[in-house]
């Protein structure tokens, strides 16, 4: 009995095992063949367009692309003409609003017409058939290369590139004026009277000036500092009153205020003693474990103002630069390539902390720097 019923199990076992199987078969079966799909419609009947019927109307599309076409040319120079004639040195609003407006209204011009020339072209004398483009493994065999080669002559003859040389010659003017604007204005960012090495090497940094508080301007004592503590510093004497009566060697080679905050902008923080290893040559730039060193960073120039107490580093947030301020903040992660300039630092008879002198490199990025 207990022999029977084990064949008995057995036997069922095979039955259902069969039975499952059949019907996962039969299941994928039908979701692969299906007696109902859908046949596929075909491309449906093409419709031609004004412009492929009248040859009148297809060349006055081509007269309005390459008219778009020039528009934006004239656009790109128009910026940069607007650029030139309508400065900012003043440092006036309104000049600055003018200058602002004709700018943008050039390049905005140059960008719109070259975009819509382009997209008339294509919806108005472009081939607009449908087709399909069957994939194949890669790589091709020599036939589907030279058909492929074919494909491209194909359509320059639809798209009238070649043929159509008044298009074609505006759009690659029009590729050409357009970045026109922004190579003026970058280029106008730098001096072109002056050498920016020895901008960035000179500030307002001066022996005995005082460190000051960022943006009040008000003295720091060495007691003040705690361990661990950082500050924003700018010269004593950066505001708009003091900064007037300075000659422009005393500004640093700065014309404006922004711009000599820019370049003299310094952290300041306090370590244990313990933990500043200090060059030979700078063990006199600090006093009582307090550092300076400049907030711009040598990458790109961004502020670096986040200090982590911990581990003495300062971060950069624009692309995460690290500087360890306990090693004369040197590089430790991130695109920068050099340390932070410091700014040597002593005090007065008052218990004022204040620089023994400029910085002795060229502050910010790193491709300003030539002494190396």
């Amino acid at each position: 009995m207990a022999e029977e019923a084990k064949n008995n199990g057995d036997t069922g076992a095979v039955v259902a095992a069969q039975s499952h199987g059949s019907v996962e078969s039969a299941a994928v079966g039908t979701a692969v063949i299906s007696p109902d799909a859908v046949q596929n419609p075909g491309l449906p009947p093409h419709r031609q367009r004004v412009t492929d019927l009248d040859p009148k109307k297809a060349k006055r599309a081509e007269r309005t692309v390459y008219t778009l076409f020039y528009i934006s040319i004239a656009g790109s120079l128009g910026a940069v003409l607007a650029y030139m004639f309508f400065p900012i040195e003043s440092g006036e609003l309104m000049a600055i609003r003018i200058h602002t407006m004709f700018v943008g209204l050039g390049m905005a011009l140059a960008l719109l017409a070259v975009g819509i020339g382009a997209v008339h072209w294509g919806k108005a004398l472009m081939a607009d058939h449908e087709s399909i483009d069957e994939r194949h493994p890669v790589p091709s065999d020599e036939p589907t290369r030279e058909a492929s080669a074919e494909i491209f002559k194909l359509a320059n003859e639809e798209s009238g590139f070649s043929r159509r040389s008044l298009v074609r010659n505006s759009l690659i003017g029009a590729l050409i004026a357009f970045p026109l604007p922004g190579i003026t204005l970058l280029r106008g960012l730098a001096p072109q009277d002056r050498d920016p090495v020895q901008l960035l090497k000179h500030t307002m940094w001066t022996k005995g000036t005082r460190l000051a508080r960022d943006p009040s301007g008000v003295p720091i004592k060495a007691s003040e500092v705690t361990i661990g503590s950082a500050f924003h510093v700018i010269p004593e004497n950066l505001n708009h009153d003091d900064f007037a009566k300075l000659s422009l060697d005393e500004r640093g080679g700065s014309d404006t205020l922004l711009d000599a905050k820019a370049k003299a902008i310094v952290l300041l923080m306090r370590l244990d003693q313990s933990d500043l290893h200090e060059l030979p040559e700078r063990e006199s730039w600090s006093y009582d474990g307090i550092v300076a060193y400049s907030k711009v960073c040598t990458h790109v120039g961004c502020p670096v103002a986040l200090y982590e107490q911990h581990t003495h580093h300062l971060l950069c947030p624009c692309h995460q630069s690290q500087f360890d301020v306990s090693e004369h903040a040197k590089v430790v992660f991130g695109p920068a390539k050099r340390p932070l300039p410091q700014l040597p630092i002593t005090v007065d008879e008052e218990g004022y902390l204040v620089a023994q002198s400029d910085f002795h490199e060229p502050v910010g990025p790193s491709y300003w720097e030539r002494l190396k």
